[in-house]
């Protein structure tokens, strides 16, 4: 019975769109489908008139703009209509940078958790005419792993302002502490995700690592009492907050290839044919999950431990492609 319904929803707003004139309820009971009553039905009239109230409640709520009108002054009955002007989107555009955002942004939202509304959003834009490719340039740009349990939860709780509260492991600690945060914002910095705050326990800002976030995270207060300082950089508070030595790792790519690694190197030398980079960094992690997304095309010549690290990340990509 839903279904037919909807669909009988649908019948009525094309009609009322592909119209100027008003159409009296009447002759809307003739050509929309589904608006037939049951023979058995005592007083045909006084369904119908129901089911076409329930139906103009549900379009309102909807925020259909149903107008209700006479065509002329002879006119003894009113008639319905929706106005294209008033219902249509205007037209969706984007400038260079916008697009290229919503790109990147369509490889964050390939992860599970994000994916169905990802691909609602996509399949709406590219409805009104705006393509985006989200693969455009995939080897020009890092990876974005999205598989962090908390990552969803703290993106609404961002969006909504809400108040969350979390258990945070410390590197090398015994037992996670409670920790109640009103979110300012989520980033990604070296291939790992922070959510950036005012931490209540502690009475100041504070970043925590999502990968050391343990169970779940729980709504604590619908509204926040803070707002994000002016002028603050969340980046450069991660950065501050997670002090590493420094490493250079050596790694060889193909001509034409690692557009991302090339751009970060130090240095470039030739050998064996191929471009050997120099690269600075401070998270073995992050500069492996960089190598592992050109794949073939570079392989770390040293220090041991980063190429450790990009053979696991490979061999766990073979292992979930079977």
């Amino acid at each position: 019975m839903a279904a037919r319904r909807q669909q009988r929803l649908v019948n009525l707003v094309l009609l009322l769109l592909s119209t100027r004139q008003y159409i009296t309820a009447d002759r809307i009971r003739d050509l929309v489908e589904g608006y037939e009553v049951s023979e058995e039905s005592s007083n045909p009239d006084e369904a119908f008139k129901r089911s076409f109230e329930r139906d103009k409640a549900e379009l309102r709520e909807l925020g259909v703009p149903l107008e209700t009108g006479r065509n002329s002054a002879f006119d003894t009955e009113d008639g319905y209509r929706i106005a294209r002007k008033d219902f249509e989107l205007p037209p969706i555009s984007f400038t260079a940078d916008e697009a290229a955002a919503v790109g990147l942004a369509a490889r964050l939202w390939s992860s599970a958790s994000l994916a169905t509304e990802a691909r609602t959003a996509l399949i709406k834009l590219r409805a009104a005419g705006v393509e985006i490719d989200a693969e455009a340039g995939a080897d020009t740009l890092p990876p974005l792993p999205a598989n962090e349990p908390a990552l969803p939860d703290l993106l609404a709780a961002v969006s909504d302002k809400r108040v969350v509260q979390f258990s945070h492991r410390k590197p090398f600690a015994d037992a996670a502490d409670k920790r109640v945060l009103e979110p300012w914002g989520v980033l990604s910095w070296r291939g790992r995700w922070y959510v950036v705050g005012h931490d209540r326990g502690r009475g100041e800002p504070r970043s925590f690592r999502l990968d050391r976030i343990e169970g779940a995270v729980r709504t604590v207060a619908s509204s926040a009492q803070t707002t994000r300082p002016a002028g603050l950089d969340m980046l450069e508070m991660v950065r501050g907050a997670n002090p590493q030595p420094g490493h250079v790792g050596r790694v060889r790519v193909r001509d034409g290839r690692g557009g991302q690694l090339r751009r970060r190197a130090q240095s470039v030398s030739r050998e064996e044919g191929q471009d050997v980079l120099e690269i600075e960094y401070r998270d073995t992690e992050w500069l492996a999950a960089m190598v592992a997304s050109v794949g073939t095309d570079a392989f770390v010549v040293d220090p041991p431990e980063l190429v450790k690290s990009v053979v696991s990340l490979l061999e766990a990509a073979a292992g979930g492609r079977r």
